[in-house]
């Protein structure tokens, strides 16, 4: 996926949940942050970011913030990004558990939920539920930094189409280029990892991939590893 250009910044502070404060050309700026996610280790002051202008009179935040420098390498926050990476590398047939399908639909309904994806082809439906992963330690990816109901909703109805013979699957997608497995964060939220673990045992598919990053294009590279409790 190409990324739009970016202006180089430096981040002063988070001023709420989805807006920061960061520097630009000696000038102090506000930027929408597009992550829910905690991101303590990445957003410090002082920290190298890289940003996306967007002039319109009518947005509150001149700047949307895309990627920060840390530890040497790049990490792309946009948590919208996940899915459209994923859709990217299933249509041109890169990723050989997601490959055969002959369509794609995006947001759908199933059940009391909103899941990001389900293939059809010749093999039946596959629900796919993305999710992104900023947060490594030590080479591990952890997901998530902070509780969500809204991921272990998701892993419940995934779970549910599963139990009905259908195949579903959760890919982490991890922003970043220096993990070498993925693990539930079960001490950010240990009811996660343990609706992760059953799911995984009752035929929900785990995968986890981690991106080549660079400041003008981020792509799925390889799959991870994936360590469960």
């Amino acid at each position: 996926m190409k990324l739009p250009p970016t202006v180089q910044g430096c981040f002063l502070a988070r001023e709420n949940r989805f807006r920061v404060r960061v520097e630009v050309d000696g000038h102090p700026l506000p930027a929408h942050l597009p992550n829910s996610g905690r991101l303590t280790e990445l957003l410090t002051p002082g920290r190298p970011c890289h940003l996306v202008p967007h002039p319109e009179p009518r947005r509150r935040t001149p700047l949307d913030l895309l990627l920060v420098e840390y530890a040497g390498v790049l990490v792309s926050v946009d948590a919208r990004l996940p899915g459209p990476l994923f859709a990217e590398v299933v249509e041109a047939g890169r990723i050989p558990p997601f490959s055969g399908f002959t369509r794609l639909e995006r947001e759908v309904r199933c059940g009391e939920s909103r899941l990001d994806f389900r293939l059809d082809g010749p093999q039946g439906p596959l629900w796919v539920e993305t999710k992104s992963v900023t947060l490594v330690e030590g080479g591990v990816a952890l997901f998530p930094d902070a509780p969500t109901l809204r991921g272990q909703r998701h892993l419940r109805q995934l779970t549910v189409q599963a139990a009905k013979g259908e195949r579903a699957a959760v890919v982490f997608v991890v922003q970043r280029p220096d993990a070498e497995v993925f693990a539930p964060h079960v001490q950010a939220d240990p009811a996660f990892a343990a609706a992760l673990a059953e799911a995984a045992r009752a035929g929900v598919e785990v995968h986890a991939f981690r991106c080549d990053v660079s400041l003008t294009e981020i792509r799925i590279a390889t799959p991870i590893p994936v360590s469960l409790p």
